[in-house]
């Protein structure tokens, strides 16, 4: 496979009760494979772009064949959106982040409640499907982002730090409508080890 479908790095049921197994399994297993056997089918038929990495494939889209440029960007974006999404989570025992991304945090948004606050509300005023970012700039300086659909933040002057998906299925089997609900006991499910690695400052 020229694009691998990693493993999570924790049990289907290593999220409960903030996100049920059977969610896992439909998301992980279901909508995140499928992005990544789309991706293999495509590159199948063009060998010349098989050993193109998840990030060239999105960064580098325009010059793949017209034909394929749609069906690669949003698999593709699928793939690296969803891989990002479960590799900042797990059951790890810090509830916020230190060091210089908590400071950035506290700069840009006053507080890291404050900074929960922002977020959550851009989270749950992305109209249909989607995902919120928080991203820092060349300079470190924090910003809170959406993207639709499988766009991703690559092709964009930031770096991402920490991202929630909020398209339906990863969340409306245990939450339904309410994705606020889903929002705030995200929160309690972010490796903030992992988030802080991202940010290098």
């Amino acid at each position: 496979m020229a694009i691998p479908f990693i493993p999570l790095p924790y049990p289907y049921d290593g999220l409960e009760p903030q996100l049920e197994a059977e969610i896992l399994i439909l998301h992980h297993n279901k909508h995140l494979k499928k992005y990544v056997d789309s991706v293999n089918s495509i590159l199948e038929k063009y060998p010349e772009f098989e050993d193109y990495t998840l990030e060239e494939l999105i960064l580098l889209n325009l010059t793949l064949p017209e034909e394929i440029q749609e069906a690669v960007w949003n698999n593709a974006g699928g793939v690296y959106n969803h891989n990002f999404y479960f590799g900042i989570m797990g059951k790890c025992d810090k509830k916020q982040p230190e060091g210089n991304l908590l400071k950035a945090m506290e700069e840009a948004f006053g507080s890291f409640e404050e900074f929960k606050k922002a977020f959550s509300m851009k989270a749950a005023g992305v109209f249909g499907s989607g995902y919120t970012w928080l991203v820092t700039d060349e300079a470190g300086k924090l910003s809170i982002i959406n993207t639709p659909n499988q766009d991703t933040v690559l092709p964009l002057p930031f770096t991402p730090i920490l991202l929630i998906d909020v398209w339906e299925h990863a969340y409306y089997l245990q939450y339904k409508n309410v994705r606020a609900d889903y929002i705030k006991n995200w929160f309690d499910i972010i490796c903030w080890d992992v988030v802080e690695k991202k940010y290098m400052f």
